[in-house]
């Protein structure tokens, strides 16, 4: 399984409410979360089978940006 982190601008309980239709859907996506207390809003996906691009196509889908955090 891979985690990718991306930097978002998911800001607040109501824009992960809003997101969330479209990760939950997404087939590939085991599990989400965005660290809403992180100044760059963080998401982090684990993933069986998706390619960054394509979390990142889903994220821009639901109206939010997502840039992928490349770790040290």
């Amino acid at each position: 399984m891979k985690e990718f982190k991306f930097k978002t601008n998911i800001n607040c309980d109501g824009c992960k409410s809003a997101v969330q239709p479209f990760l939950d859907a997404k087939a590939g996506i085991e599990q989400w979360h965005v660290d809403t207390d992180s100044p760059d809003k963080i998401l982090s996906v684990h993933t069986t089978q998706l390619s960054a691009e394509e979390i990142m196509s889903t994220v821009q889908e639901a109206g939010y940006t997502a840039e992928k955090v490349d770790e040290a």
